[in-house]
């Protein structure tokens, strides 16, 4: 019986080459390898139950049921029989989905072809007595102005892809204590974007189990996926309690850790934006043991900002090097481990942009600054880098242009002192900083949400680190953790 999920292997392995990317993109399609289908399988609970009613979303080939049904069948569950329902939109899948599921006795398999966002939202979201639902679900952006945000909306879910809509939907049609496990992309856990989304499923159920893929690429190899994904069992309507957490390198599941964590160190109590943190270690980290990490930004009087010249927005302005009524333009290549160096000749990107009346509002005082890339790229061991913005590197200019691809440190739009512009950058680029931050960010952008709702130490403190550094000159990354460990309240 186990032959049902090695075909659907075998025909994921032959249908996903010879899929386009365009097809791929149109339907957020990733089909999901057999040995993730069966690992996500392992997590349900045996509960008693006489009939189990399974939902698979988006359920391509079959592979999650399958997994899911040859767990049943060799005794892994004690249901008598299972009422399956999988939707699938896709007409190339749909006949080899029916073909795995029709290899199953005492299974009563209905197969949708609808659109499972429409057909979910009709009658408004009612809990349709699903007691299992196991989901990849399709991995798209969802236009504002679409109609699956408008019916989704109806039924109280403001979400901006497809993966993070399926799973709401799944959460709300499962019946109470309904099991629901979904492998998706990380960005949920943190970002204003996500927010509704992470209030909508903590409000309706809590959250059981969480896996982390290390490897960024290794989970959907055969698809280039390259979004750091999670698999995530949660329980419709149950009692929050601690959360299991596992880790593994890759979908072999040859080096799993599993630890338990109790949920304040999942959603911190006081954190306004509800962020998910997955922590892979039993450890507390640098950052939450340390006592004398505990101001925000607000409490230190410093803002954080996007740089906000948008290049494309304001390209007649823009020039490649420094000229006449120009000022400096400073884009994250502009900034190193060394310093600041300005102008780059032969850069890709422009140095200068004109100082006018088009372009006055965008620009700030020339001054220190601490600004972060927004961006790292999927190789950088780091996820943040900051840098010190230093005015002598300028000449006397009495403005600067900060482009969109880094945050900005400032006090109400004007430069930090120099000590606390340098302290800022120190703690920024600490090991256990970039550490605390993997723990809700799994994707490789910075945003100025994310810097806000981090704790600092206190702005004496970092002035006490900038005037450290000041007088070090270049700095180890050891020097820079074993100074952080220096810090009292």
């Amino acid at each position: 019986m186990l032959q049902q999920l090695d075909s659907a292997d075998s025909v994921r392995r032959e249908v996903a080459p010879r899929t386009t990317q365009k097809h791929k993109a149109e339907f957020g399609q990733f089909m999901t390898p057999s040995s993730v289908a069966r690992f996500m399988a392992s997590l349900f609970p045996s509960i008693p139950l006489k009939t189990c009613r399974l939902l698979d979303a988006g359920a391509g080939v079959g592979a999650l049921s399958c997994a899911f049904l040859d767990r049943w069948v060799t005794g892994g569950f004690g249901f008598e029989s299972v009422e399956a329902t999988a939707y699938e939109i896709d007409d190339k899948l749909r006949g080899h989905l029916a073909q795995h599921l029709a290899g199953y006795d005492n299974v009563t398999a209905s197969i949708i072809a609808d659109d499972y966002i429409e057909r979910a939202t009709a009658e408004g979201l009612q809990d349709r007595g699903y007691t299992h639902a196991i989901l990849n679900p399709p991995y798209k952006k969802i236009n504002s102005q679409s109609a699956h945000r408008f019916a989704l909306r109806k039924v109280g879910i403001e979400t901006v892809n497809l993966y993070s809509a399926f799973v709401a939907l799944a959460v709300g049609e499962a019946a109470p204590g309904g099991q629901i496990v979904a492998i998706i992309p990380r960005s949920f856990c943190n970002g204003p974007y996500y927010r509704p989304f992470r209030d909508f499923i903590l409000e309706r159920a809590a959250i059981r189990h969480m896996h982390l893929f290390e490897s960024r690429s290794k989970a959907f190899r055969d698809d280039e996926v390259l979004q750091e994904n999670i698999i995530i069992r949660l329980e419709r309507g149950g009692h929050q309690g601690p959360v299991k957490v596992s880790a593994s390198t890759d979908d072999s599941f040859s080096d799993l850790t599993n630890h338990d964590h109790p949920f304040d160190r999942i959603v911190f109590p006081d954190d306004p934006e509800r962020f998910i943190h997955v922590p892979t270690s039993p450890e507390k980290n640098a950052i939450e043991l340390s006592e004398a990490i505990r101001s925000t930004l607000a409490d230190l009087g410093i803002k954080v900002s996007t740089g906000p010249v948008v290049d494309f927005r304001l390209k007649e302005h823009l020039r490649d090097m420094p000229g006449e009524g120009t000022v400096p333009l400073l884009y994250p290549g502009h900034f190193s481990s060394t310093g600041t160096t300005w102008p780059i000749e032969g850069m890709k990107k422009p140095n200068a942009i004109e100082r006018n009346a088009d372009t006055e509002k965008w620009l700030y005082p020339s001054g220190f600054y601490c600004v972060v890339r927004r961006f790292s790229s999927k190789e950088e061991k780091r996820r943040i880098v900051a840098s010190v913005v230093e005015p002598s590197a300028f000449g006397d200019v009495p403005v600067l242009g900060f482009e969109n691809h880094l945050n900005l440190f400032h006090e109400s739009k004007r430069g930090l002192p120099e000590a606390l512009a340098r302290g800022l950058a120190v703690f920024l680029n600490t090991t256990a900083v970039d550490e605390n931050f993997r723990r809700f960010n799994g994707h490789t952008q910075v945003n100025a949400t994310d810097l806000k709702l981090m704790k600092y130490p206190s702005r004496e403190n970092l002035i006490e680190l900038g005037e450290w550094a000041m007088q070090q000159g270049t700095l180890t990354q050891e020097q820079i953790d074993a100074k952080l460990g220096t810090l009292t309240e």
